[in-house]
Formats: C-alpha cells, sequence, structure tokens
C-alpha cells in the first residue's frame, strides 16, 4: 500500500509537470491552434467546426476543463445556454441566494495569485459575489474567447467510424471533438411542478433556479411561495420582509441551521492566505473535502451534559458544520436522534406560536439525510404577522386558477407564486440532451432504471465522454469546487495519457460500472441517507427511478480510487488504438 500511495502521490506531481511542458510540446508536434473555428467539413450539410475538446456547460467545472485544456496546447470550445459564465450562480439569482460552503473554501485551489488577489466580503458569499467571481476568473484567464454564449446543445452523437463526437445546438452550429466533457452541473435543471392550472395564473410565476435579471418589487402584494428546502428556506424571509402578505406552502420541513453569516474579519482572512496550500490539502483528507472541526467520538460516548454542549457550541457558530459534531451521526440512529432533537427544541423555542412550530418540525428523516440548510433568521420569520404557513401535507393544492391556490377547503389570493421547487438534481441537465454513444445506444435509454458510471467520470458505451461530479461520485455531498477540481484534473491527466500512447478512445467497461454502483449502494446502505426520500434519491421529480446517486464514501477514500485506477493504466477502462466499429469488425471476421 505504501508503494502504491507514492505512485499516486508521483501521479498526481506529474500531471502539474506535464501541463507546462506539454503544451510547447504539442503544439510544435501537432501545430494545434489557439481557438476553435476551425471548419473540419461538412456533416450532414452543415459546417461542423473541429476543436480537441467540446466542453458543455461553463460554470465552475468548464472553465477549468477549458483551462487545463489549453494548457496542454488543445484546442476547446465551451458551450453555454446562458449569456454568461457562473453555471448554477448564473440563473440562481434570488433574493437571499447563498452558498452554504464559507467562501474562503468556496473557490479555486489551482492558482495561487488568484487565492491571494481576490477578497470575499462575508463568512458566506451571495450570489451576486460568486458570480463576479466567476467572471474575474474568465477574465483573468482569458477564457470568453472560447466560450459560446446563448447557445444550447441540443445533441451529442458518438461517430465510430472517426472516433469523434458530433455535438449540435440550437443554433444550428455543429462542432466535432476527441472528446467531449460534460460541465453541466449537478444542480442546473431547475423543476417547475405539473400543478393543475398552474399556466392559468394571471399574476407572475418566478422560480428561484431562473430567477428574472431585473429587480423584482413585491412590495405591497400577497405572494405565495411553493417549497421548504434550501432555496425556499433562504428566500422566504427576504420575501418576507418586502411583501404585503406571504403564504408558504409547506410539504415536507427541513432541519436548518442559522448561518450566522458577517462580514470578512481581515485577520481570519489573513490567516486563510498565509497557509492556503496546507489548509487545502487538509481540507481534503476530510469527507466532504471542507476544512472543519470533525469529532471523532461517537454522540452515545459522551455523557448527555456534555452532548448537548457540543451541540450548543456548533448552534451558536452556525453552518451546516453542526452535523459534524460527532462521527456517527449519519450512520447511526440513536445517536442521529439526540442532534435532531436538540434542533426541534431550538425550533420550539423560536417559534412563537406552538401548532405553527410543530408544522415546521421534521419528523419523517433523519437530520442530515436531506441536505441539511443554513439560514438567516428562517423560523423567526413566522413570527411575523404578514406571514401565514399552509400545511400541504393536510390541505394538498387542488389547483391554481388565474386569482391564486386552492389548498384544501382554503383559497389564497395572491398576486405572484415563487417556485422554490428545486432542481431534476445530478441527471436532469444531461437528460435533457439528446447523447448517443455506441451502436445508437442513448444516455436516456441506458439511465431509464437509473444512471450507471464508472466513478461518476463515464458510461459504458460512451467513449470519450467525459462526465464532471456525476452520479456515482461525491459532488452534492462535498465542497463541490473541490470535487470539481479533482474531476477535472484527472480527466486532463487521463486525456493527456491517452495522447501519449496513440489512443483512439477510452470507455469504462462494463463490469467495472455494474461493480462500481453496486459499491455506491452498498456504501450508501450503510448510513442514514437512504431513509430520507431526497432528491439525493431523485423523488422530487415524478417518474424518476428511486436510486442513490451519489457516493458518500467520503471524498479523500472516493479520489484514492480514481488515482488508483489511473495509476494502475486506467483499470476499468477499455482503451483502444482504433475506433470501436473497425475493433468490432475485426472482431467478427
Amino acid at each position: 500500500m505504501g508503494r502504491l500511495s507514492f505512485l499516486v502521490r508521483a501521479h498526481r506531481s506529474f500531471f502539474w509537470q506535464l501541463r507546462d511542458a506539454y503544451s510547447a510540446e504539442n503544439l510544435q508536434r501537432k501545430q494545434l491552434v489557439q481557438h476553435t473555428d476551425v471548419l473540419d467539413g461538412r456533416v450532414d450539410g452543415e459546417v461542423a467546426r473541429s476543436c480537441d475538446v467540446v466542453i458543455v456547460g461553463a460554470g465552475f467545472a468548464g472553465m477549468y476543463m477549458l483551462y487545463l485544456a489549453r494548457n496542454m496546447g488543445l484546442t476547446a470550445v465551451v458551450i453555454e445556454s446562458a449569456s454568461g459564465v457562473g453555471g448554477t450562480w448564473f440563473w440562481n439569482r434570488y433574493p437571499g441566494a447563498r452558498c452554504d460552503v464559507e467562501s474562503m473554501q468556496y473557490s479555486y485551489s489551482f492558482s495561487e495569485e488568484l487565492q491571494q488577489e481576490w477578497h470575499w466580503t462575508e463568512r458566506y458569499a451571495s450570489q451576486p459575489e460568486i458570480l463576479a467571481y466567476a467572471n474575474y476568473v474568465a477574465k483573468k484567464f482569458d477564457l470568453l474567447p472560447d466560450i459560446k454564449f446563448n447557445t444550447r446543445v441540443t445533441r451529442a452523437a458518438f461517430q465510430e467510424e472517426e472516433s469523434r463526437w458530433l455535438v449540435s445546438t440550437d443554433q444550428g452550429t455543429q462542432y466535432q471533438a476527441k472528446w467531449c466533457v460534460m460541465a453541466t452541473g449537478c444542480l442546473s435543471a431547475a423543476q417547475t411542478p405539473k400543478i393543475p392550472g398552474l399556466d392559468t395564473f394571471d399574476g407572475r410565476i418566478y422560480h428561484t433556479g431562473n430567477w428574472p435579471h431585473e429587480a423584482v418589487s413585491l412590495s405591497g402584494k400577497k405572494v405565495g411561495v411553493l417549497g421548504t428546502g434550501s432555496s425556499g428556506i433562504q428566500v422566504i424571509p427576504e420575501l418576507a420582509a418586502q411583501a404585503k402578505h406571504l403564504y408558504v406552502f409547506q410539504r415536507t420541513p427541513n432541519f436548518s441551521i442559522p448561518a450566522r453569516n458577517k462580514p470578512m474579519d481581515a485577520e481570519y482572512e489573513n490567516s486563510w492566505k498565509r497557509s492556503y496550500s496546507e489548509r487545502r490539502e487538509k481540507a481534503r483528507s476530510m469527507p466532504a473535502g471542507i476544512l472543519c472541526d470533525l469529532g471523532d467520538k461517537s454522540a452515545l460516548a459522551v455523557p448527555a451534559e456534555e452532548r448537548v454542549q457540543e451541540y450548543q457550541r456548533r448552534w451558536a457558530a452556525g453552518g451546516t458544520g453542526f452535523t459534524a459534531a460527532f462521527a456517527d451521526l449519519l450512520k447511526n440512529a440513536e445517536s442521529n436522534r439526540t442532534a435532531a432533537e436538540f434542533v426541534r427544541e431550538r425550533i420550539r423555542e423560536v417559534v412563537k406560536d406552538p401548532s405553527v412550530a410543530e408544522l415546521l418540525t421534521p419528523v419523517d428523516h433523519p437530520i442530515g439525510a436531506k441536505r441539511i440548510c443554513a439560514d438567516t433568521r428562517y423560523f423567526e420569520t413566522f413570527n411575523r404577522e404578514n406571514v401565514t404557513l399552509v400545511d400541504l401535507r393536510t390541505n394538498p393544492i387542488s389547483e391554481v386558477t388565474p386569482e391564486g391556490v386552492a389548498a384544501g377547503s382554503d383559497f389564497y389570493e395572491l398576486d405572484c407564486l415563487v417556485l422554490a421547487t428545486g432542481f431534476d438534481a445530478m441527471t436532469g441537465a444531461l437528460s435533457k440532451i439528446d447523447i448517443v454513444g455506441r451502436q445508437g445506444l442513448t444516455l436516456k435509454e441506458k439511465w431509464r432504471d437509473g444512471p450507471n458510471t464508472f466513478l461518476g467520470l463515464m458510461s459504458a458505451g460512451f467513449p470519450n465522454l467525459f462526465i464532471v461530479t456525476g452520479p456515482g461520485s461525491p459532488s452534492v455531498l462535498t465542497n463541490v469546487i473541490v470535487a470539481i477540481e479533482d474531476n477535472v484534473q484527472w480527466i486532463a491527466r487521463c486525456i493527456a495519457h491517452l495522447i501519449e500512447v496513440d489512443g483512439r478512445y477510452i470507455e469504462a467497461t462494463q463490469s467495472a460500472e455494474e461493480q462500481w454502483m453496486e459499491q455506491v449502494r452498498k456504501v450508501a446502505e450503510g448510513t442514514l441517507y437512504t431513509q430520507a426520500k431526497s432528491w439525493y434519491l431523485g423523488v422530487n421529480i415524478p417518474g424518476k427511478p428511486a436510486v442513490f446517486m451519489p457516493y458518500v464514501g467520503g471524498l479523500p477514500t472516493y479520489q484514492q480510487i480514481c488515482d488508483e485506477v489511473a495509476v494502475d493504466g486506467y483499470r476499468g477502462f477499455s482503451i483502444g488504438t482504433q475506433s470501436p466499429c473497425v475493433e468490432r469488425r475485426q472482431v467478427n471476421a
């Protein structure tokens, strides 16, 4: 194991040496061009632009993939449906939108210069500040010339004879590339509920996942908000402060911890900047890729008084690190109950009306089994006279009319309706694209009963198609920028390896994929995550298979596995020096 760990570390450091050397060598050897406006013949009567890598999405994953591809001397294009960079932070502009990972950690680590020069103004960065950061990165590294904005990918088809991907867009443009990288994001496909009459509503309808870019005034209006997940918990206090009256339509109450957000402390910021590399390395050794105070004892191994004191300390400190108080809170149901009951008691203390407090108190799932939220005076909002909580479990919505919402025997007249109904997580953005692999196999058909990948990075039957933070990777259970950087670096190293060995394609094997998904399932079943009806399982989407999608074994374990696979000659992948169809003909001859 010691030798293998050494090889893994050497493999990682080798990538950075390769990044610097490979660029000049490859540019000279293959005479690659700087940008992607290179015509490469016609496909189905259309001119197709040729490049080495097509990247779908200009969020943090797509931008970093473009940065590394360029540094390797490869030509690349990013195709983005929005008019700017930022991914989910471009679209989620709703009032109160904020990251639940501390801003000193929710940022790129690949550039020390970038880390030193960027200044965050708050402990938890707001959406406008994160979007400003994304734009700063794009300009600093001159990424914009290779990003095609206002362009949506409609189809991506693998051409077996050429071992190339043909990517088509809604603008009528096509791109041919050897490698295709799906940087489409885990929380980017907004979910609109199917409610009878929703399209007849006369007022304005807003979705938190696709908020207008212009200012929205709700002053003097009767507002309804549907959903009390993470985005709902953030937006509800902001809406209540503006609206004449706010009606909160809640189906499932959720656990939430006060964020305790505050302006950035100068000394705290400087302490990070003095030792960023050491702190980043330590963060990557933690399960979620977040440097935090991680408890190493069972909640049941300490006296009750000590346990409560620890919960009180975490509650006062704020943030989602609350569930890191003890080592077994997401594995042991009895330990979890101690944390859940502590939070339930805090809700009852904060909310003055006992009946409202009970409706807001989660009792049907372990704390942390759904994505735990961090809020700013969320529960206090229900003490306001202009806020009404509507319990959809006892009074389900029957229809939306032009004037408002009918729930149970009551009717709520509204001027506007806010849908805080979340996303088709992890697979939604991919399912919107017609992705066609070998022999006409579509990704939708293959994933009909649930997504299947090897390491969350590739899916059998789809050569040279990479997925960043895909299902089967830790992704949404981590500091996602750390997960993005690790995935993108792995993909870049893999492409470099293929070039070195003259590989035409790489593809996950069916057996490796099946074994990995079984491991993902088993690890999840050893936790409390599967005891909640969450979007981790996809149950928020009608008809979506209930399959637990993220890998819960922790980021360090996952990254070690990925590195070992690469060091072992990309074990679990098939690398071919001829196109798949040529190899198939040879086998059948």
